[in-house]
């Protein structure tokens, strides 16, 4: 049986040996609609981990275009964590691996005056970061459905016991990521036939 992080992982590129990425793990969403906030508690129960080098982990909330900006600093992996619509019971936790356009079309909302700078749509972030002149390699979404996203403050029951699981499969993804920086250099390399 393969974890949700080989899952995601088939298919993509595989990190060469020798290098691990840099990465921004980012909490969104909003404390204040009840189940919005899960990432924000699953950012804050990893930051009292012990978090591998090369990576950051930090609570954007509703901030998506200090997102952006914080992508300008150069990343290979956006981890973005958040309630997410996935048509499951509440409390459902899935690791996405969001498809990347080959080049993002302009977005009127993005470069328009009329931008609102707390637009946390991951879609509105990556384009935002395409038009500054910005990328990232790949995007990976941990998702929880929500049971509510009514105004309060505090996960419901299902989502509040989620959050552990959600800390797991993120540090899982972690160390999957990272895996060979923490190799000594002659395992690093791969032999040649």
């Amino acid at each position: 049986m393969t974890s949700p992080v080989t899952e995601a992982r088939a298919g993509a590129e595989p990190v060469m040996a020798g290098t691990a990425p840099r990465v921004l793990v980012a909490g969104i969403g909003n404390i204040f609609l009840g189940d919005d906030g899960f990432g924000v508690e699953v950012v804050d129960r990893l930051a009292r981990r012990p978090i591998p080098a090369g990576v950051e982990v930090v609570d954007f909330g509703i901030r998506g275009l200090h997102l952006a900006y914080q992508l300008l600093d150069g990343y290979d992996v956006l981890v973005l964590i958040d309630a997410l619509p996935l048509g499951e019971s509440p409390g459902t936790v899935a690791l996405v691996e969001a498809e990347m356009p080959a080049s993002p079309a302009p977005d009127p909302e993005v470069t328009g005056p009329a931008m609102d700078a707390h637009a946390m749509s991951p879609a509105v972030v990556l384009a935002t970061l395409a038009h500054l002149g910005g990328s990232v390699d790949r995007v990976l979404v941990v998702g929880c459905q929500p049971a509510t996203v009514a105004e309060g403050i505090g996960l419901s029951g299902p989502i509040a016991a989620s959050v552990d699981q959600a800390v797991t499969m993120v540090a899982d993804l972690l160390a999957e990521l990272t895996y060979h920086r923490n190799l000594p250099t002659d395992e690093r390399t791969e032999p040649h036939p």
